[in-house]
């Protein structure tokens, strides 16, 4: 049974840093683009980075580009989210994601597996 384990989360000052893990239990892990989204209080889910299956091409949402790095390591199958400077609106539960072939339009969708999120709370 697959499964994707955040880990990482906190109560953080504005300014400050976290990095978020997701353990996946994937047994074709390096073959599974793996993606960071977040659900903030009363919004919807949204798009917040993506990396390819090699680690060779990341995208990131506009609101944290520059700020957030996402990395993996296809050998301890396990996705990264370094997240620097952090502001009280980057708050919300933050969720991994994998897919093979995710889809693109305007934002990315990933279908295949999700994990249950961890919270990041940003105090100002």
């Amino acid at each position: 049974q697959v499964q994707l384990v955040e880990s990482g989360g906190g109560l953080v000052q504005a300014g400050g840093s976290l990095r978020l893990s997701c353990a996946a239990s994937i047994r074709t892990f390096s073959t599974y683009a793996m993606g960071w989204f977040r659900q903030a209080p009363g919004k919807e889910r949204e798009f917040v980075a993506v990396i390819s299956w090699d680690g060779g091409s990341t995208y990131y949402a506009d609101s944290v580009k520059g700020r957030f790095t996402i990395s993996r390591d296809n050998a301890k199958n396990t996705v990264y989210l370094q997240m620097n400077r952090l502001k009280p609106e980057d708050t919300a539960v933050y969720y991994c994601a994998a897919d093979i072939t995710p889809a693109y339009k305007d934002t990315w969708y990933f279908d295949d597996y999700w994990g249950q999120g961890t919270q990041v709370t940003v105090s100002s």
